[in-house]
């Protein structure tokens, strides 16, 4: 079937169609946007569990109403996730073992040595890992397809990024997150969770990151941001309340977030920069963040700033005891997916 005869033939108020992304009937060809998965969580240094995020995000998502009263036609833009790479899943656990002795050794004092052969192979995995992300997300963008990914871990989006790297001259990064992720190498590990932005820093199309939650940081990311000449700018969590508690609109903080990022615009959207009681299960939760219409608002005034969406990630979504954290990465992704399209013109805004 063309996507004109599936759009035709499906019910949007009717139940969702199981094992497909927001219960949409489309496939890879006849998505505008794809997903891509990466089940990987090897670096994690406190809880695991993310791994496991694109299985229960995409069951989750059949539970997500597919009307948007500002974006009417969304669900008719077509999109998908890849089918969830378990060979990917398989090795980040047998590796995420390994790992763990590694860490819990480092924690009880012992020096990183970075000649042992043992962090050299996870560190090895992790850039093939990355080789694979980036083959991956290229191939798609080659067809000409919206992108996003959802992990894994924090370390996952890396290789979309030195994609996009090689598809975009220059472009800004806006992270949502409760951490500065500004780490050289964490406790040995070249690709960690907590290095990503170091990482993406090394991309010379970055040409600014601009962080917002920041709550929970070292010393060493606060030399990081200090030298970078403004090439990071830190919206920090207490100040961010401060201003709140002074007066200012979110509205007006929204502004001045906005205002350092150059037109083409990733977004990295780690669940715990929101309210951890919105993902009480995430691996390293921090008290603080923000609620989800406060995001969406943020995005949406992005996307009508004129800034437009070459892509995005959503990690760090751990599966608990109950739905609840799958649930809301669940409504985080199909507010990604339907402002990208906006922003890229796939999809009309319709302001009330």
């Amino acid at each position: 079937m063309t996507k004109e005869e599936i759009i035709h033939t499906f019910d949007p108020n009717g139940p969702g169609i199981a094992g497909k992304l927001f219960g949409l009937p489309f496939s890879e060809d006849t998505s505008e946007l794809v997903i891509v998965p990466v089940p990987w969580e090897v670096t994690v240094s406190y809880h695991a569990g993310t791994a496991r995020a694109p299985h229960a995000v995409l069951s989750a998502s059949s539970q997500v109403d597919v009307f948007q009263k500002d974006i009417p036609d969304a669900w008719k833009l077509g999109m998908s996730m890849l089918p969830v790479p378990d060979s990917i899943l398989q090795e980040s656990n047998k590796l995420r073992e390994l790992a763990a002795k590694h860490i819990q050794a480092v924690e009880s004092g012992k020096p990183v040595d970075a000649n042992d052969p043992l962090l050299t192979s996870i560190n090895e995995a992790c850039e093939n890992l990355n080789i694979y992300t980036k083959a991956t997300t290229q191939r798609w963008l080659k067809e000409g397809k919206l992108v996003g990914l959802i992990g894994g871990d924090h370390s996952t989006p890396l290789g979309f990024l030195r994609a996009l790297s090689e598809r975009y001259d220059r472009f800004g990064i806006l992270q949502i997150d409760a951490h500065a992720d500004l780490r050289k190498a964490y406790e040995g590990f070249t690709y960690s969770h907590a290095s990503i932005m170091y990482n993406a820093l090394k991309l010379p199309a970055v040409g600014r990151l601009v962080q917002l939650g920041i709550r929970d940081f070292c010393q060493e990311e606060m030399d990081v941001i200090k030298r970078s000449m403004g090439r990071v700018v830190t919206f920090f969590d207490e100040d961010i309340k401060s201003w709140e508690y002074q007066g200012n609109t979110w509205d007006e903080i929204c502004e001045e977030i906005i205002k350092p990022l150059p037109e083409l615009v990733y977004i990295s959207f780690d669940i715990d920069g929101l309210d951890p009681k919105l993902s009480p299960s995430t691996g390293t939760p921090v008290p603080g963040g923000y609620s989800l219409p406060q995001i969406i608002h943020l995005i949406r005034k992005l996307v009508l700033a004129n800034k437009r969406i070459i892509g995005f990630d959503l990690c760090e979504v751990t599966p608990g005891s109950t739905d609840w954290d799958a649930s809301v990465g669940a409504r985080v992704l199909w507010q990604l997916c339907n402002w990208m399209a906006v922003s890229n013109k796939k999809l009309s805004y319709v302001p009330e």
